[in-house]
């Protein structure tokens, strides 16, 4: 989800490629922002990237 989470993607495009209703999506990344203690998607990417789970290329899609 993180990794999905940190590309250009919209809640209502990862809960397709995910196979579930964007509201889920919506309270994934709400969980996922609070526990790294973020509050925003860039931050989320930025987190991501610092441990590895990024490309540092950027870009998404």
């Amino acid at each position: 989800m993180l990794v999905l989470l940190t590309g250009d993607r919209t809640d209502r495009e990862i809960a397709r490629e995910l196979g579930i209703g964007e509201r889920t999506v919506r309270a994934h990344v709400s969980r996922i922002l609070l526990k790294l203690g973020v509050s925003s998607r860039v931050g989320a990417a930025v987190a991501a990237t610092r441990v590895g789970l990024t490309p540092s290329g950027g870009g998404g899609g």
